[in-house]
């Protein structure tokens, strides 16, 4: 899947949308946004319209340059270009970070997700059993892993629309059962917590849309790499509907203050009704989204840490091809990873995933800001698509700001705080020794 293994171009506009909302949605919607309800109450549905609009402008802006000049190293090569090999080696080993951790919630999520079933059984015990069939669905190669994907895509979206049209039915009245409906008719009931518990869920808004990214690097499998704006518009767009409608039915059935971090709110929605089987299917293509989204994030992991080998950014063994569709020290660092997510499930199986699921938005943040800034020094664009990345720019500062408001989500800033700091001090050091070496 790496290396050469992903050159062929094989993929139409519309397969890279599919694949873009395999990767998407995911435990970051299914289940972070319990943790956003938490914090924001009915307000949350704002936070998921600007995170969206904000995932397009930085979709925009990337789509734009690989439209451009294709790359491998998509966002990470475009940073280089910009400002420099320090800014490449910066933005990659924050990617690979970032879906580090991405892939640390996905495997918590799942967990918890299957303890809807077995409640007894421990949440390192699932993590383990994902790991092994992810790292299985990895190894298949690039190819078969972008049609995996959109069969996964799929069922994603039927999941999403079989809850919107039942929740839908339950609150324009086609079914009884529903004593009372909580539409917030006041903005203190839109925003029960305050402007600064609405600030706060972004972060969670934001991280349901990660997975662009992961666009961005298949993107150079393109038959036409310029339908890759068009591709992402498709995608986005979607995305903001679903997301949105679906959130609004589930706290309009039910109180806001009702929903955790130990359910999914669209379970938590469907569980006073009679439905039979259907949240049991319903949790069962919530697994499917999280597994494929952590897939996803297995192959955003070992792509780019190739690209930052084939670059001089990591040691070349990482590159290194073999009978595998993953280089063998590649997924060997990608499995210690994994190891790592397991024993923090272990340790703190009650904040792990909160603490994560915030690390991991915010590093993404992060990369979303470089990407803006790449494309503004890289292209001549009009007064339009400046103010377009000015805006940009506002609220991802916006989402990164209110974690610092509530206590829950410091650690996830702090952690994201020490690993950007670990990566400045080796990009120093790095940039230093290539400028001795090249005089």
């Amino acid at each position: 899947m790496a290396g050469s293994k992903i050159d062929e171009k094989h993929m139409k506009w519309w397969q890279l949308s599919l694949f873009g909302v395999g990767c998407t949605i995911g435990t970051g919607f299914f289940l972070g946004s319990s943790i956003g309800i938490g914090q924001g109450g009915p307000s949350i549905v704002i936070a998921y319209v600007l995170a969206g609009i904000t995932t397009y402008i930085v979709f925009d802006a990337l789509a734009k340059l690989t439209a451009s000049h294709p790359e491998k190293g998509a966002f990470r090569s475009y940073a280089k270009q910009a400002y420099g090999p320090w800014a490449g080696f910066s933005i990659g080993w924050m990617y690979w970070f970032a879906e580090i951790l991405i892939m640390g919630s996905q495997l918590t999520a799942l967990s918890i997700f299957s303890r809807f079933w077995f409640p007894n059984i421990p949440l390192w015990l699932f993590a383990i059993g994902y790991a092994i069939l992810g790292l299985f669905v990895l190894l298949v190669g690039a190819k078969k892993l972008t049609s995996i994907e959109n069969i996964f895509a799929v069922i994603k979206l039927a999941a999403i629309l079989m809850f919107i049209i039942i929740a839908g039915s339950f609150v324009f009245g086609m079914f009884d059962g529903v004593e009372k409906l909580h539409i917030p008719s006041s903005m203190d009931e839109l925003f029960p917590t305050g402007f600064a518990g609405f600030w706060a869920s972004l972060i969670f808004a934001f991280y349901a849309f990660g997975g662009i990214e992961v666009m961005g690097l298949m993107a150079v499998q393109l038959k036409q790499p310029k339908e890759a704006p068009k591709s992402g518009k498709v995608m986005i767009l979607s995305l903001i509907t679903i997301y949105t409608i679906g959130l609004a039915l589930a706290l309009v059935l039910v109180p806001w203050d009702v929903f955790n971090t130990k359910e999914s709110p669209f379970i938590v929605a469907l569980e006073d009704f009679d439905l039979g089987f259907v949240p049991h299917i319903f949790n069962g293509a919530l697994i499917i989204a999280g597994f494929s989204t952590m897939v996803g994030s297995f192959y955003g992991v070992t792509t780019i840490l190739v690209s930052l080998a084939q670059d001089g950014d990591a040691p070349s063994f990482f590159a290194k091809d073999g009978k595998l569709a993953v280089p063998f020290p590649a997924l060997g660092l990608l499995i210690l990873g994994i190891a790592g997510s397991i024993v923090l499930s272990l340790a703190l199986p009650d904040k792990i995933y909160t603490y994560i699921t915030t690390g991991a938005g915010l590093m993404l943040l992060y990369n979303w800001l470089f990407i803006i800034l790449s494309a503004r020094k890289l292209q001549k664009d009009k007064l339009k698509n400046r103010i377009k990345y000015y805006v940009g720019i506002m609220l991802l500062i916006a989402g990164i700001s209110g974690t610092l408001i509530d206590k829950t989500n410091r650690p996830g800033l702090f952690i994201s705080l020490g690993i950007v700091g670990l990566i400045g001090v080796f990009a120093f050091f790095v940039n230093r020794k290539r400028k001795i070496k090249d005089r």
